[in-house]
């Protein structure tokens, strides 16, 4: 049986959570603003990863399919020099992990770095560790440098401004198949709800 997907109707983070993630990440006074993005909502058909080298933190480069088979993964888009949006994702994943805490083993989350030139396992350890990542829960890795716009080009995760990706979160299923986009900057429920909804959507009965 095929569930329903979570709702898609953008969702916009009050003051007040942005004065949380701000204290949380040291960035009060910090200036952002939504990022333009592609359509939120369930992907259908689903779209298979391509099958682009990636360098997890653990491990040798191996195919993005091969980090996110067998597991349900919701993934965002980031580097780590970045001083803007980068950190209040970095926090709503955070928020995620916390929230994950009794859920299944195989939900996931990965975040990607569009910097090829700057970030390696050694910059996203660093950034992962920053906000408590627990490396059964919460990976990170970095595409090899002719991988990133192909990448940028199968999520539509071009975004104008100094940050240059979208702030969506893009959730894979255990067959590493894309099968949902949050909208920009998504609240921590949503991301969670659209991982449940990955895990079920499979499920026999």
């Amino acid at each position: 049986m095929t569930s329903r997907a979570p709702s898609s109707s953008p969702t916009t983070w009050t003051r007040r959570r942005l004065l949380q993630a701000e204290a949380a990440t040291g960035l009060g006074g910090v200036s952002w603003g939504a990022h333009a993005h592609a359509a939120a909502g369930s992907v259908l058909p689903p779209v298979a990863a391509p099958s682009l080298p990636v360098t997890p933190v653990q491990g040798p480069a191996a195919p993005l399919p091969s980090l996110l088979q067998g597991h349900h993964t919701a993934v965002q888009l980031m580097f780590t020099g970045c001083s803007a949006v980068c950190p209040i994702q970095g926090a709503l994943f955070a928020d995620v992990q916390r929230q994950l805490a009794s859920a299944p083993p195989d939900w996931r989350l990965l975040s990607v770095s569009i910097d090829a030139l700057s970030d390696g396992p050694a910059q996203l350890r660093a950034w992962l560790a920053r906000f408590g990542a627990q490396d059964a829960r919460w990976r990170a890795a970095v595409p090899a440098v002719n991988g990133v716009d192909p990448l940028f080009d199968f999520l539509q995760g071009r975004a104008g401004g100094v940050d240059r990706h979208t702030s969506q979160v893009f959730v894979f299923d255990r067959r590493a198949q894309l099968v949902f986009r949050t909208v920009d900057l998504p609240s921590t429920q949503e991301v969670v709800s659209a991982l449940q909804w990955a895990s079920r959507r499979l499920s026999p009965g």
